[in-house]
């Protein structure tokens, strides 16, 4: 497979860094809505009533400085504007949001290896977990 048929493979939504986060916050006990256009950078959860999203990005997508987040050497006259955008419009859309009152928290694609820390990181995020509500 060469590159352009693997890059056209890659999904923007339901990745499985998504999904694997979205399993974690539903059995946190927190509700979530997904990709809310109105919001800068539709964010992948959103919870209305705290005013918090949280965005789940992919190390090489969003230049994390992980090993997952290296830059191809081969084309890096293509790579490197492109993914040098990504972080501009991150950066904006993070500003924006905290204009508009939303506290952001970006989980990367390489934490989700570390379970117990992205579970504790979530809870200090969104605060306490909501009750359950009895029947």
């Amino acid at each position: 497979m060469d590159r352009s048929e693997n890059m056209r493979a890659i999904r923007g939504r339901d990745t499985q860094p998504e999904i694997a986060v979205r399993r974690l916050v539903y059995g946190l006990g927190f509700r979530y809505r997904l990709y809310q256009t109105g919001l800068p950078g539709k964010p992948d959860l959103v919870f209305p009533s705290r005013k918090k999203v949280i965005f789940v990005h992919g190390c090489f997508w969003h230049c994390h400085g992980c090993k997952k987040g290296l830059i191809p050497n081969t084309n890096k006259e293509f790579w490197l504007p492109k993914l040098r955008k990504n972080t501009l419009r991150d950066t904006q859309n993070l500003h924006d949001l905290a204009e508009l009152g939303w506290s952001p928290l970006i989980i990367w694609q390489c934490e989700l290896k570390e379970a117990a820390l992205l579970r504790r990181k979530i809870e200090l995020f969104l605060g306490r977990r909501p009750r359950r509500k009895r029947i």
